[in-house]
């Protein structure tokens, strides 16, 4: 049952990752004040958004085929700092619980996988 479920999830973190970097490698004008809002200006922001399209994407495939704990794990942090990023840019903060699911899938893969305690196993799929 919990391989069931873990295959599951990482369909699910695929296809929000995978989702999110192809829009994001298209220059998404709407998730430009995503980015300024952490400090970046217009034209860093444009200019960043296809590395982190190509990032999304990586993590995507590495999640599907090949969970590495360390990558799970950004894939929690870089979804809840894109989530939270909506309310620091001054959208309502019902955008940001609109997409817990984006940063909760990938939290509920990394405790199937087993939070490590050590930099080793952060490196692995499993301890």
């Amino acid at each position: 049952m919990n391989n069931i479920l873990e295959k599951c999830i990482r369909v699910g973190v695929f296809g929000t990752f995978l989702g999110h970097g192809i829009v994001a490698l298209s220059i998404n004008q709407k998730w430009i004040p995503l980015l300024t809002c952490f400090g970046f200006t217009e034209n860093q922001a444009v200019t960043l958004m296809p590395y982190i399209g190509i990032a999304d994407v990586a993590v995507a495939f590495m999640v599907l085929f090949y969970p590495i704990r360390a990558i799970v794990g950004w894939a929690v942090l870089w979804a809840f700092m894109t989530a939270l990023s909506r309310p620091i840019s001054g959208e309502s903060i019902v955008e940001f619980v609109e997409r817990s699911a984006n940063w909760c899938l990938p939290l509920a893969l990394l405790i199937i996988l087993g939070v490590p305690y050590n930099l080793k196993g952060w490196l692995l799929v499993r301890a």
